[in-house]
């Protein structure tokens, strides 16, 4: 069988209001969108890329079914900077064996944004 994988490119986060998204994931990445339009805003993370679609359905439930979780030295302290820029707990801080650390939050459009600390990892 042929390999057609390349690995992970986006990770996309539908959310109601673009512009406010825009800036909290700014605020909250450290960095501008090396793309930005009203259909869609992009970020690069560490060669990876977190976009924004707007969604103007009226979704009261996302699904959590599918999680990213983001590369972070310090799972806690990001966990809880995250809660003080906005977002709302859902899966607290834990170590899942081997030094791993993941924790969630839901984004303040009720999207789950996963935190990894993960020491055997190497991208490449």
């Amino acid at each position: 069988m042929q390999l057609h994988f390349k690995g992970l490119r986006t990770a996309g986060y539908k959310v109601g209001d673009i512009i406010k998204a825009k800036e909290w994931y700014s605020r909250i990445l450290g960095i501008e969108p090396y793309f930005d339009e009203p259909f869609y805003v992009g970020f690069n993370v560490g060669g990876y890329e977190l976009g924004l679609q707007p969604d103007d359905s009226q979704a009261t439930q996302k699904d959590a079914s599918v999680v990213a979780y983001w590369g972070v030295d310090d799972v806690m302290t990001t966990y809880h900077d995250l809660l003080k820029a906005g977002a709302t707990p859902h899966e607290e801080p834990t170590e899942v064996g081997d030094e791993i650390m993941v924790a969630t939050v839901k984004d303040p459009w009720g999207n789950a944004f996963g935190i990894i600390c993960n020491p055997h990892f190497k991208v490449g």
